[in-house]
């Protein structure tokens, strides 16, 4: 079955692009779950989960692997940037700890997040350039990891640091998948016991504050980590999940309400306001960088999420990279309730803190909308090449923020 033209809205009623494939193992998973339901059914994760099937299907990994061979532009560029990365060396030394702590008292995330940029980046290496040093390197970190952490604790904090965490662990984990020297079993069961509750937990309390009061990246990260969670261990309910927060949950990481205002025809281009515009632009594109790992890795299981209600996140993207290009958007005050009571809140201009920021989440898109599905996409296609080729952790700062997305997606995305 042919992937859904990218002129093709599918409404939210009918069966996904892979639905009508597998309906009947859909509704066996449904019934499992206790759900079984027409929407269940429509919605349900594939019968059987693609491998690799998270950031980087098959053919993203040959592809890149033939033109960095041929030194061809710019995935050869995309290549350098990945080698000459400190985080990428085989030499890498983890460290790996019990208890990871981020907010409050005895932070220490810094480790976590530092070892997964390492062994996403080793693992990168290993897949194009064949290098049996960098599988090893990989492989000893995450393993160690599995092996030793237990907790995943802090202030609210805990909850970003479970969800960015986990789906980058997850992700560096799915790259690993069938090398001899990598513990499948070990990761798969470390990131169900300690990612997983508090990625649940979060999504269904929201550390029991008003649902409004926390950003749309907090929901996202969650999400990206149940989805990828859900694909390593392939359970079912995991991924439908996030699939289905994604188009109906109730915070602020649903796609209606992270992109809670929309905008036909400005200057030709449909435009859609994201929940964080009036906050700081920095985490408005930690949000692309979220929302676009939740559908690159639904596209790579054959669900179309980039696409869904009226291809509202590309529109969303528009919006943002138009923004940070240094061009004016239009603002709709955003109104909300935030802390236990939901007091009110309010944003009447779009934000410039942090205006223009340098992050790698760009090319995912562009390659995306622009190469995959043929849209022009104008503003997302000026800012992937604004920042290319795409660096990743280590490549910009130290703190949590440089870390926030894997990166390198001149590399892995250019087609």
């Amino acid at each position: 079955m042919s992937r859904t033209s990218p002129h093709q809205h599918r409404s939210n009623g009918e069966l996904s692009r892979r639905g009508l494939l597998r309906t009947a193992g859909g509704f066996t998973a449904a019934v499992a779950l206790g759900t079984a339901s027409v929407a269940a059914t429509a919605d349900a994760a594939p019968a059987t989960f693609t491998h690799p099937g998270m950031l980087h299907n098959a053919g993203d990994i040959n592809r890149a692997k033939v033109r960095v061979a041929a030194g061809t532009d710019p995935w050869l560029s995309g290549w350098n940037r990945l080698t000459a990365n400190s985080h990428s060396q085989s030499t890498w030394t983890n460290r790996a700890t019990a208890t990871i702590i981020r907010g409050g008292t005895g932070q220490n995330y810094g480790l976590l997040y530092n070892d997964i940029a390492a062994a996403y980046q080793n693992a990168l290496r290993w897949r194009v350039g064949g290098t049996e040093a960098n599988a090893v390197a990989a492989a000893v970190i995450l393993n160690a990891w599995s092996r030793t952490l237990t907790t995943v604790t802090g202030n609210a904090d805990r909850f970003l640091a479970a969800g960015i965490y986990g789906w980058q662990f997850a992700n560096a984990c799915e790259l690993m998948r069938g090398y001899s020297g990598f513990d499948l079993a070990a990761a798969q069961e470390m990131t169900v016991r300690v990612f997983y509750p508090l990625n649940n937990q979060f999504l269904t309390g929201h550390n029991d504050a008003c649902i409004t009061n926390y950003w749309a990246n907090w929901d996202l990260c969650n999400m990206a980590s149940v989805m990828a969670i859900g694909i390593l261990t392939d359970n079912a309910a995991k991924y439908d999940q996030a699939v289905n927060y994604f188009r109906t949950g109730a915070g602020n990481g649903a796609l209606t309400k992270a992109v809670p205002f929309l905008y036909p025809g400005v200057e030709g281009y449909d435009l859609g306001q994201w929940q964080e515009s009036g906050r700081d632009q920095g985490h408005t594109m930690m949000g692309m960088g979220q929302m676009g790992a939740i559908c690159e890795m639904a596209w790579n299981q054959g669900e179309d999420l980039y696409s869904y209600d009226g291809r509202r996140f590309m529109k969303a993207a528009q919006y943002v990279a138009k923004y940070n290009l240094g061009n004016s958007v239009p603002f709709t005050t955003y109104n909300w309730g935030s802390g236990q009571n939901c007091v009110p809140q309010s944003q009447t201009v779009i934000s410039a803190a942090s205006r223009g920021q340098v992050r790698p989440v760009w090319a995912m898109l562009h390659y995306h909308y622009n190469r995959r599905v043929s849209l022009d996409d104008k503003y997302i296609a000026q800012m992937c090449f604004s920042v290319a080729p795409e660096g990743g952790g280590g490549d910009y700062g130290s703190d949590s923020g440089g870390f926030d997305q894997l990166g390198f997606g001149t590399l892995m995305y250019a087609k």
